[in-house]
């Protein structure tokens, strides 16, 4: 049986379809190949937004039921979700708030030893089954916290390069993109920090002033604008995106209300999803716009994500 990925070859060796010039720096592309690109704008999807399609019985990682889910909703690009590539170690259930339990403390160092002793090839198989999908894996989402050592940093930035990601993204704080800096200087690879809305904690990552402090730290550490964190942080994604487009990896798009308010089906918030996108479509800026889903639809995962992936073509008309 032959793969999509591969009939484009054999179809753009037979003349039967052409390359059209590429805007985005990323090279050619064959037209009526199937993408997720709409106007010049590169769309995609968080993989995160389906963390709660489950895996198949004794399956080690959800990288299937990922692509199968992507290839339904559409798209072609994705910021992959590490804990979907990797096995799950039973933690066992500590006192809230407490310290964590002993099945906690297990759990955490069995997987931090499988991030650092799993083969690297295992990664570049995994690689190999979204080429085959006809998906790019742009960026490689990999949260850091104070828990990983330096050598699990400098893992995940191997894992992302083994994946073919040409970014890494994080959810973290600034103490820890202190330790990340170096590392990613060493590879040489940008590393987007994520932003939330808890604008209280100078640690965390929400405000630009945050951002200006990590990018201070490392010409390779940059920014993953979750376009609807900082509105709910009552910030201008339009206005941050005008002002630091050279310094964003890629956005996450959702739509919150303002004032910390809550997640919202898109077009019931106050995010300026239609604004940010236009203003990529016009400038030709090279952001890709990645869906993640966090509002409760009434559908599955699936579904919504191609509810939001439709508000964004018709968002570019």
């Amino acid at each position: 049986m032959i793969t999509r990925r591969e009939f484009g070859k054999l179809a753009l060796a037979a003349g039967l379809v052409r390359l059209k010039p590429d805007t985005t720096g990323e090279g050619a592309t064959a037209e009526g190949a199937a993408s997720s690109t709409i106007n010049g704008v590169h769309l995609g999807v968080q993989t995160y937004s389906f963390r709660d399609l489950p895996r198949p019985a004794g399956a080690a990682d959800s990288v299937d039921v990922v692509i199968k889910a992507m290839t339904e909703a559409g798209l072609t690009e994705c910021e992959l979700f590490s804990p979907q590539i990797e096995p799950q170690f039973s933690a066992g259930r500590g006192q809230r708030g407490g310290p964590p339990s002993p099945e906690a403390v297990k759990a955490r160092e069995d997987l931090r030893t499988w991030r650092l002793q799993t083969p690297i090839d295992h990664f570049r198989a995994v690689r190999k089954k979204f080429d085959a999908a006809g998906i790019t894996v742009y960026a490689f989402c990999h949260n850091m916290n104070t828990s990983f050592t330096d050598a699990e940093i400098d893992r995940g930035f191997e894992i992302a390069k083994a994946l073919g990601a040409r970014v890494m993204t994080t959810s973290t704080t600034l103490e820890v993109a202190r330790r990340i800096a170096p590392i990613a200087d060493a590879h040489k690879m940008n590393i987007g920090m994520h932003g939330h809305s808890n604008v209280t904690d100078p640690n965390e990552f929400a405000t630009p002033d945050s951002f200006a402090a990590a990018m201070k730290l490392s010409k390779y550490l940059k920014v993953n604008l979750d376009i609807g964190h900082f509105v709910s942080a009552d910030f201008d994604p339009v206005a941050y995106i005008t002002s630091h487009h050279a310094d964003i990896t890629n956005l996450h798009v959702k739509d919150r209300k303002k004032h910390q308010g809550d997640n919202m089906p898109w077009g019931e918030g106050d995010t300026p999803i239609r604004e940010v996108l236009q203003l990529l479509k016009k400038e030709r800026w090279p952001i890709p716009a990645y869906i993640e889903y966090e509002y409760r639809g009434a559908g599955t995962p699936v579904e919504e994500v191609k509810k939001c992936f439709e508000f964004e073509k018709r968002a570019l008309a």
